[in-house]
């Protein structure tokens, strides 16, 4: 799945209406151009493409002051909004998702109901455990890499990396059962994106009058 797809949508759901401009400084805000391909030309394209779906609905709003056409806003219908819960639900559960959407799904968990992340966190963990066992049926890791020759490094990465994503999901979950954070339903959610003149100190580029 794409993890610029699902930034995007919460994005723009965590706005209630937005330009692409606002969507690119949230995902720069959190880091996301860092860990995705999240680059300006693919949040502009996927804006566009969502509208063009009916998952986006696009508002010509305000004329450019710098020429050109009207800016656009976005906002989400809600095809779109089923959409967005659909690929976060995936991104928390599915252990075979890349580091990107897992934490594209991150940044969005605390929009779902606080025992549905925990839910969702423990079929992650049960999904990485029966790959972990699938590993094991050809490799023991107890007689280390070196009895499969250095193709054993291959699966010995595997269970590593099963073994420290199960751990670390395991203590997300403990943190979330132990209270933290403010989920769907338990009062005001945490506020992560940017007001239009709050300086974005992780922006890649000056903020132009965007109409795209």
């Amino acid at each position: 799945m794409s993890a610029i797809r699902l930034l995007v949508l919460g994005a723009v759901r965590q706005h209630g209406r937005a330009h692409g401009y606002q969507v690119r400084n949230d995902l720069e805000f959190w880091g996301a151009h860092e860990w995705t391909n999240a680059k300006p030309g693919s949040i502009y394209h996927a804006l566009k493409q969502m509208a063009k779906q009916g998952v986006l609905v696009a508002h010509e709003v305000a004329p450019s002051t710098v020429g050109g056409p009207p800016r656009v806003e976005y906002e989400i219908n809600d095809k779109g909004n089923e959409e967005f819960f659909t690929l976060l639900r995936e991104a928390l559960s599915s252990h075979e998702q890349k580091s990107d959407v897992i934490s594209a799904g991150l940044g969005f968990i605390v929009d779902l109901p606080r025992d549905e992340a925990i839910a969702l966190l423990k079929q992650r963990i049960a999904g990485l455990e029966q790959w972990r066992s699938r590993v094991t049926e050809y490799y023991v890791p107890e007689n280390g890499p070196e009895q499969l020759g250095h193709i054993g490094e291959i699966m010995n990465m595997w269970v590593h990396t099963a073994d420290s994503g199960a751990e670390w999901t395991r203590g997300l979950i403990e943190r979330i059962e132990g209270g933290a954070y403010t989920f769907a339903g338990e009062g005001e959610p945490f506020v992560g994106v940017l007001a239009d003149d709050e300086p974005n100190p992780y922006a890649t580029g000056p903020h132009p009058d965007d109409n795209r």
